[in-house]
Protein backbone atom coordinates (compact mmCIF):
# COMPACT_ATOMS: atom_id res chain seq x y z
CA UNK A 1 0.00 0.00 0.00
CA UNK A 2 1.44 3.35 -1.07
CA UNK A 3 1.37 6.06 1.58
CA UNK A 4 1.69 9.76 0.98
CA UNK A 5 5.09 10.95 2.05
CA UNK A 6 5.26 13.66 4.74
CA UNK A 7 7.97 16.05 3.55
CA UNK A 8 7.93 17.72 6.98
CA UNK A 9 8.97 14.62 8.95
CA UNK A 10 12.09 15.01 11.06
CA UNK A 11 14.30 12.85 8.80
CA UNK A 12 13.29 14.87 5.72
CA UNK A 13 14.26 18.01 7.66
CA UNK A 14 17.60 16.40 8.60
CA UNK A 15 18.25 15.58 4.94
CA UNK A 16 17.50 19.22 4.02
CA UNK A 17 19.82 20.30 6.88
CA UNK A 18 17.00 22.19 8.57
CA UNK A 19 17.59 20.14 11.72
CA UNK A 20 21.06 19.02 12.84
CA UNK A 21 22.07 15.42 13.39
CA UNK A 22 25.18 13.69 14.67
CA UNK A 23 26.34 12.33 11.33
CA UNK A 24 28.33 9.11 11.12
CA UNK A 25 28.43 8.52 7.36
CA UNK A 26 26.97 9.96 4.18
CA UNK A 27 27.14 9.06 0.51
CA UNK A 28 25.13 9.91 -2.60
CA UNK A 29 22.14 7.74 -1.59
CA UNK A 30 22.19 7.40 2.22
CA UNK A 31 22.84 9.09 5.53
CA UNK A 32 23.79 7.38 8.81
CA UNK A 33 23.53 9.19 12.14
CA UNK A 34 23.13 8.66 15.87
CA UNK A 35 19.62 8.02 17.21
CA UNK A 36 18.85 10.85 19.65
CA UNK A 37 16.57 8.51 21.59
CA UNK A 38 18.88 5.49 21.71
CA UNK A 39 17.86 2.11 23.02
CA UNK A 40 21.52 1.40 23.81
CA UNK A 41 24.86 3.18 23.43
CA UNK A 42 25.84 3.19 19.78
CA UNK A 43 22.25 3.00 18.45
CA UNK A 44 22.52 4.33 14.91
CA UNK A 45 20.12 4.92 12.02
CA UNK A 46 20.55 4.57 8.27
CA UNK A 47 18.14 6.40 5.97
CA UNK A 48 17.87 6.72 2.21
CA UNK A 49 17.84 10.14 0.61
CA UNK A 50 14.83 8.92 -1.36
CA UNK A 51 11.57 10.30 0.10
CA UNK A 52 9.61 7.15 1.02
CA UNK A 53 7.90 5.98 4.19
CA UNK A 54 8.31 2.20 4.08
CA UNK A 55 10.48 -0.57 2.68
CA UNK A 56 7.72 -1.49 0.25
CA UNK A 57 7.94 1.93 -1.42
CA UNK A 58 11.74 2.04 -1.58
CA UNK A 59 13.36 1.71 -5.00
CA UNK A 60 15.67 -1.25 -5.57
CA UNK A 61 18.60 1.15 -6.02
CA UNK A 62 17.94 2.89 -2.68
CA UNK A 63 17.36 -0.46 -0.94
CA UNK A 64 20.74 -1.74 -2.13
CA UNK A 65 22.42 1.51 -1.08
CA UNK A 66 20.83 1.28 2.39
CA UNK A 67 22.00 -2.32 2.89
CA UNK A 68 25.54 -1.40 1.80
CA UNK A 69 25.57 1.46 4.29
CA UNK A 70 24.10 -0.74 7.05
CA UNK A 71 26.88 -3.27 6.46
CA UNK A 72 29.60 -0.60 6.57
CA UNK A 73 28.23 1.34 9.53
CA UNK A 74 27.13 -1.79 11.41
CA UNK A 75 30.66 -3.21 11.32
CA UNK A 76 32.01 0.12 12.57
CA UNK A 77 29.40 0.29 15.37
CA UNK A 78 30.36 -3.19 16.57
CA UNK A 79 34.07 -2.34 16.46
CA UNK A 80 33.61 1.04 18.17
CA UNK A 81 31.44 -0.43 20.92
CA UNK A 82 33.84 -3.39 21.28
CA UNK A 83 31.12 -5.98 20.79
CA UNK A 84 30.81 -8.93 18.41
CA UNK A 85 27.14 -8.70 17.53
CA UNK A 86 24.34 -6.35 16.65
CA UNK A 87 20.65 -6.23 15.89
CA UNK A 88 19.44 -4.60 12.68
CA UNK A 89 15.74 -3.86 12.24
CA UNK A 90 13.16 -1.51 10.78
CA UNK A 91 9.43 -0.90 11.12
CA UNK A 92 6.95 -0.41 8.25
CA UNK A 93 4.11 1.91 9.20
CA UNK A 94 2.71 3.33 12.39
CA UNK A 95 0.83 0.11 13.22
CA UNK A 96 4.20 -1.69 13.26
CA UNK A 97 5.83 0.85 15.58
CA UNK A 98 7.39 3.20 13.03
CA UNK A 99 7.67 6.59 14.76
CA UNK A 100 9.13 8.64 11.88
CA UNK A 101 7.40 8.23 8.50
CA UNK A 102 10.64 8.02 6.50
CA UNK A 103 12.15 4.58 5.81
CA UNK A 104 15.00 3.91 8.23
CA UNK A 105 17.03 1.02 9.56
CA UNK A 106 18.14 0.74 13.17
CA UNK A 107 21.56 -0.65 14.14
CA UNK A 108 21.83 -1.65 17.80
CA UNK A 109 25.10 -3.06 19.09
CA UNK A 110 24.77 -6.13 21.28
CA UNK A 111 21.79 -8.03 22.57
CA UNK A 112 18.21 -6.84 22.75
CA UNK A 113 18.11 -7.88 26.40
CA UNK A 114 18.26 -4.91 28.73
CA UNK A 115 17.79 -2.21 26.11
CA UNK A 116 15.57 0.82 26.60
CA UNK A 117 12.18 1.02 24.89
CA UNK A 118 11.92 2.45 21.38
CA UNK A 119 11.96 6.28 21.36
CA UNK A 120 11.68 6.36 25.17
CA UNK A 121 14.08 9.13 26.18
CA UNK A 122 16.58 11.56 24.68
CA UNK A 123 20.29 10.93 25.13
CA UNK A 124 22.87 13.49 26.19
CA UNK A 125 24.08 15.07 22.89
CA UNK A 126 27.68 15.23 24.13
CA UNK A 127 27.66 11.50 24.85
CA UNK A 128 26.21 10.86 21.38
CA UNK A 129 29.01 12.92 19.80
CA UNK A 130 31.68 10.94 21.67
CA UNK A 131 30.12 7.66 20.53
CA UNK A 132 29.78 8.95 16.96
CA UNK A 133 33.48 9.87 16.92
CA UNK A 134 34.36 6.31 17.97
CA UNK A 135 32.20 4.85 15.19
CA UNK A 136 33.55 7.27 12.57
CA UNK A 137 37.11 6.29 13.54
CA UNK A 138 36.21 2.68 12.69
CA UNK A 139 34.83 3.43 9.22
Amino acid sequence: MQTSYDHDNIFAKILREEIPCIKIFEDEHTLAFMDVMPQTSGHSLVIPKEPVSTLYELSDEAALACIKTVKRVGKAVQQAMNINGSTVFQHNGKDAGQTVPHFHIHILPGSLFGIKGHAAEFADPDELKITAEKIIACL
